[in-house]
């Protein structure tokens, strides 16, 4: 690690919020004659991977120089007042659990505009793109460094607009209706928690999180709470997605660009639990721990439940979407990070924490495969995909029957690297040791097998019992993802199929390697979280 003054790390944190929304303003002018290349379209998204780039630069170095030996202490912070007739501050700070996101977003947003600039979405012009990627980064950035309630929901809210354009400008079939679908979700979802964030800091005198953290619910009384946490609660939820809120989520991801899913399945979706743990924990106690046995009863339905559906996705003839199975599998997986945030304990909370970074790398890892494998074979149809040469071998030398086009089938033999890249993202994902989606599973059933005082052991136990039998569903389904479309033998008559380029290599090989550093080096990113998170459901004492 290396020494920044306070001021530096200051200006790092600023950087990382303001250049994005800069960077969008300047995709919006013409580009100056010497820097259009081909065409102006290359120069706004080239424009677009320089901006995010250096944000990423900005994310790492401020990663470099933060205080690692003291990672419950804010760092970075910036407390500047904004409105004083309602006492909302600008108030930005960084700390052991937001640390992970910040970095994590600035490198998945920059993956993305690396993957639009060698391979345009198409669309409208890349123009307004770039600057929604961007306004979008920022958005999102902010979600997690600001430390003020007001604040928090407006960058909770500013990430809105610019993915339902995305989705409803660069998307594929249905983007309309799923667009449209999203933005109501979440927007409902968002009236409910403005009136708990509006009651917790009306009823405590401020909307500081870390003086509310410091607190611990001691000025609220427990009906408050518990109004607080069911309103605040129920828009986090949505956004999470957490079963039954989840239904937006798969016609979303179904409709939305390469792009959009990478985003939104990769750091959008931590905002709703990040919440959780940020907002809810420290600041209402009481109140959360009387929902908390709810939460664990619909994150474990949620686990078996999305299980259920990517299994009924797999069957033959079912016509499953890849992009829909894995948007499916992100309602379990976030199933276990519900799971882990009810249990109120460091062990569940940190193995929260930790899934949330294992989802955001292999969810966006799966997201770039499937966008690459359907810009090959034009479908995302898992039967399309998986179909073997049963038809040609029926009758050999002859034409394939109507309807039944070898799109993608045997892609370890057709296109071996990208067969193994999706193989390795399956497993990654079904939570295979020695890899990041391990841990945090692991740590969320080992946190409802002693959870907190005053709740329900035998409750809990039962919680973790449906979990583990989850995680037996994850595999089953993923392995049948990987058997039909990887394996098989090659059709007779299919087409060359293009394995991994030089670009998608670069974009990938970071998601791959921090996958693996995270899975066989836990303690580094535990060893960021866990003395923040034992401070914040100490109240801060500790």
């Amino acid at each position: 690690m290396i020494d920044i003054s306070e001021s530096v790390m200051q200006f790092l944190l600023a950087f990382l919020l303001v250049a994005p929304l800069l960077g969008a303003a300047a995709a919006l002018l013409p580009a100056p004659p010497g820097l259009r290349g081909k065409s102006p379209d290359q120069a706004v998204l080239r424009h677009g991977v320089t901006v995010t780039g250096a944000v990423l630069v900005a994310a790492i170095v401020l990663a470099l120089g933060f205080d690692h030996d003291h990672p419950s202490k804010m760092q970075a912070t910036t407390d500047i007042s904004w409105i004083p007739a309602l006492d909302v501050r600008i108030h930005l700070g960084t700390d052991g659990i937001s640390l992970p996101l910040l970095v994590l977003t600035a490198l998945l947003t920059f993956l993305s505009a690396l993957h639009a600039y060698f391979e345009p979405p198409a669309g409208p012009s890349p123009k307004a793109f770039v600057a929604l990627l961007l306004v979008l980064e920022s958005g999102t950035l902010a979600a997690f460094a600001v430390l003020d309630l007001i604040l928090f929901f407006l960058a909770f809210e500013m990430v809105l607009i610019p993915m339902y354009f995305l989705i409803a400008r660069w998307g594929g079939e249905g983007r309309a209706g799923a667009a449209w679908k999203f933005v109501l979700y979440t927007l409902l979802g968002s009236v409910v928690m403005l009136l708990g964030l509006l009651l917790i800091g009306i009823k405590a005198g401020t909307f500081d999180m870390v003086a509310l953290a410091t607190d611990n619910g001691r000025s609220l009384t427990v009906s408050v709470q518990i109004v607080a946490v069911l309103a605040i609660g129920i828009g986090l939820a949505v956004k999470t997605p957490m079963w039954p809120l989840h239904s937006w989520l798969p016609d979303a991801h179904t409709a939305a660009p390469t792009v959009g899913s990478v985003l939104l399945a990769g750091v959008l979706l931590k905002m709703g639990t990040y919440g959780f743990v940020r907002i809810l924990l420290p600041a209402a106690p009481d109140g959360f721990r009387t929902f908390a046995p709810y939460l664990a009863a619909f994150a474990v339905v949620g686990i078996v439940y999305g299980s259920l559906a990517c299994l009924a996705l797999t069957k033959e003839g079912a016509k499953g979407d890849l992009k829909r199975l894995i948007a499916y599998s992100s309602v379990g997986h976030m199933g276990f990070v519900l799971l882990g945030i009810a249990t109120m304990t460091p062990t569940g909370v940190n193995g929260a924490l930790f899934a949330n970074i294992a989802h955001g790398l292999i969810t966006g890892l799966l997201f770039f495969l499937v966008g690459a494998l359907k810009e090959r074979t034009g479908t995302v149809d898992l039967d399309a995909l998986s179909r073997l040469s049963s038809s040609l071998r029926s009758a050999p030398g002859g034409p394939a029957a109507p309807g039944r086009l070898p799109a993608g089938a045997a892609l370890y033999g057709r296109a071996p690297r990208l067969g193994g890249l999706l193989a390795f993202a399956a497993v990654a994902s079904l939570g295979l040791p020695g890899l990041a989606g391990f841990w945090g599973e692991m740590l969320a059933l080992f946190g409802a097998f002693d959870p907190a005082a005053g709740l329900s052991r035998p409750a809990f136990l039962v919680f973790m019992s449906v979990g583990a039998f989850g995680t037996l569903l994850t595999a089953a389904y993923l392995l049948v993802v990987v058997r039909r479309v990887c394996m098989g033998a090659p059709p007779e008559q299919a087409p060359a199929l293009t394995d991994v380029r030089g670009h998608e290599f670069a974009a990938w090989t970071p998601l791959v390697v921090l996958t693996v550093v995270a899975g066989l080096w836990p303690g580094a990113l535990i060893g960021l979280t866990d003395p923040a998170v034992q401070q914040l459901l100490a109240g801060g004492t500790r």
